[in-house]
Parts: C-alpha cells; structure tokens; sequence
C-alpha cells in the first residue's frame, strides 16, 4: 500500500471508529445503533427493488411476523340476542405458518493494496469503499430470497454460486408453508414425456417454431398463465391493485422475442421496436416486474410489500483488519437476518415454465 493510500485508509479506520463510538475498528465491535440503522437504509437504497419491499428491524432472534397488511376481511355480524359474545380478532395477523428465525450471515471481503492505490486520488475515498459494499449487500439479498433453501452451517460458494445454502429465501418458504400455492407441473409428467422434451413442467404455447413441439400444452401465453395463476392467492386479494408479477428474464425473452424479429430492420421499424422495449410490461393485467436473480422459468404473483427481509437489532458486528501477508484489508462483518412473506395467501409461484411450439 502507498503511503498516500495509508493515510486515506488510516483516516477511514478511524472515522468508523469515531461513529461506532469505539477506540480501535481493528478490534471486533458492535456495530452502534444509529450507524446500523444508516446502513440498513443505505443498502435498500442501492437496490429499486428493494425499495419497494420490506426491511425491517425487530428486537428478538425469532418471534411472530410482524407485518402491518390486512390479512382477511373485516365485515359480520354476531347474534348477541342469542347470547352469542361479539369476538373481535386482529385482521393484520399473519402468523399462519413460519414465523420468523434471523440467522447470522457473513458478509467478509476483502480489497487488495493495488485497488485502493487506484482509489487513493479520488475525493470520495471512503464512500468508494462503503458504498461498493454495501450495493453487493443488497445484491446478495435479492440472490438469497429468490434462491435460498437452507441455512448451512458451512456455506459452500462454489457448489452454491446463487448462495442457495445460506439462507431459507421467500420461495422456498411458499414452497414449504404454502404448497398449494405453487403451480409446478402441468400436462408433462414423469415418465416417456418427460424423456423426450428433457423436463416435466407447465408449458406455454410459444409461436416460435423452432421450440420443441409436444403433443399439449397447458396454456396459450403467458397471459394466461398469469391469469389462473390469480386463483391460488386468496378471494379478497385477487384484484388488489398493487398485485405485481415477478417474472424471469427468460419468460420475458420469449414473450417479447418474436414481437422484435417481426419488427424488422428499417428506421421505421427500429422505432417500432424501440417500443417494444419501453413500454411498460403487463401480464394479466398487473405489472410484470423483472429482478435480478429471480428464477428464469418461474413466474410470483403478489404484491412487493408483501416480502420482507427482516434483520435483529444490535446484531451487526464488524472488524477491519490490515493483511500485509496477503497484501489486501479484510472487512468482517455479519449480521442476524430472515427472509420473509408476510401473508400466503396473498403469494402464487409458478415454477418450471416451459415453453413449446403451437401443438398441430
């Protein structure tokens, strides 16, 4: 490290101790509450998508959930002239399966001498480094709710490269409390179909030719799709206007990829095409989302705030240590988190989507 670099690192180390009301950052600390709290809200900020969930704050390691949303409806009557006793219950409850578990997750790096010499002229040193990290966070929390099935107690990168093993994400969690909520099969099963067009799932008719035929097909378009995927939420959600569709990237190619070819080369079609691309996507009526690491052949009907991330107070610890046998800083740090849908019923997953030429 250059000695210009040291002192710009120096000052950094110093400054995180000054805010965490420590003497040394070299040391493991608690992170202090209004710091992590900064955090928090810095790491939602980094993402659009996680914007428009939840990231909340809760005191104990597990407990209910928490969510403020109306679960049911409210209206009825009582006979009290029969004797009957009116007995009010909490509509916002959603406690009806798996409430919540934050479990410590690491979020270690390290940055080598020869990045921070990069660094060291720029005026905005420490917010480099701060804020590349904190984007990474919050990246690898969309990577975990959309793909996590289990907490290991040794996580392994390589065998998990969509960090499947280190947290129960939202979908495993509808798959595992909600099952009759997830549409993964439709008229492919096992057996000689499943043989000749490689996997059992729902499959869309795509007018492209060139996808494998088969003799059914479960629905016309992805629409349609959308549309009967509608019947696994509850009745009284159904029609809610905040209901989005997370879609995989896939799916969308597909649906959109024909619409492009067809549109041609000239200007005029160029701009036709243009369009395509901009306009805002739809599928059943409600606004089809694209987030990252959302699986390619799947499809969630609900509405954003309905998923939550959930992180236990005073739970953040930290330590920046300088590596000089490895030429690099590392950063330790951790924090107690749990990924949560707040109400079932108002969740539908499809999964295994496969798209297949109109059948003759």
């Amino acid at each position: 490290m250059r000695n210009e670099t040291r002192v710009l690192f120096t000052a950094y180390v110093s400054q995180i101790a000054l805010l965490n009301g420590v003497a040394d950052a070299s040391v493991k600390f608690s992170v202090a509450p209004s710091v992590e709290q900064t955090l928090e809200e810095k790491i939602q900020d980094s993402s659009d998508f996680l914007t428009e969930i939840n990231l909340v704050p809760v005191p104990a390691q597990t407990g209910d959930k928490v969510g403020v949303s109306v679960t049911r409806p409210l209206a009825g009557r009582t006979n009290t002239a029969a004797g009957n006793r009116r007995t009010p219950t909490d509509p916002t409850d959603t406690t009806d399966d798996g409430g919540y578990c934050c479990r410590q997750t690491n979020f270690d790096h390290a940055i080598k001498y020869t990045k921070l010499d990069a660094w060291r002229h720029k005026p905005e040193f420490q917010t480099l480094l701060r804020d590349a990290i904190l984007k990474q966070q919050g990246r690898d929390r969309i990577m975990i709710g959309f793909n996590g099935t289990s907490a290991a107690a040794q996580t392994d990168r390589v065998a998990n490269p969509l960090l499947q093993d280190v947290n129960e994400g939202w979908l495993h969690k509808i798959r595992t409390h909600a099952p009759t909520r997830v549409l993964n099969d439709g008229e492919l099963t096992a057996g000689a179909l499943k043989a000749i067009y490689v996997a059992a799932g729902v499959e869309v008719v795509d007018p492209d030719g060139t996808n494998t035929a088969t003799a059914k097909a479960d629905y016309a378009n992805l629409d349609a799709l959308a549309f009967d995927a509608l019947d696994l939420i509850d009745p009284w959600h159904r029609s809610d206007t905040d209901l989005v569709v997370i879609v995989g990237w896939k799916l969308v190619k597909d649906k959109y990829l024909n619409l492009l070819q067809a549109a041609g080369d000239t200007a005029t079609e160029r701009e036709a095409a243009h369009r395509i691309l901009t306009l805002p996507k739809q599928l059943a009526g409600k606004r089809a989302v694209i987030v990252p690491f959302f699986p390619e052949d799947a499809l969630m009907v609900t509405s954003l705030d309905n998923l939550s991330i959930y992180w236990q107070e005073e739970t953040r610890r930290r330590q920046i240590k300088d590596e000089p046998a490895l030429d690099q800083i590392e950063n330790y740090e951790s924090v107690n988190e749990d990924y949560v849908v707040e109400d079932y019923g108002r969740s539908a997953l499809v999964e295994n989507v496969v798209m297949g030429k109109k059948p003759a």
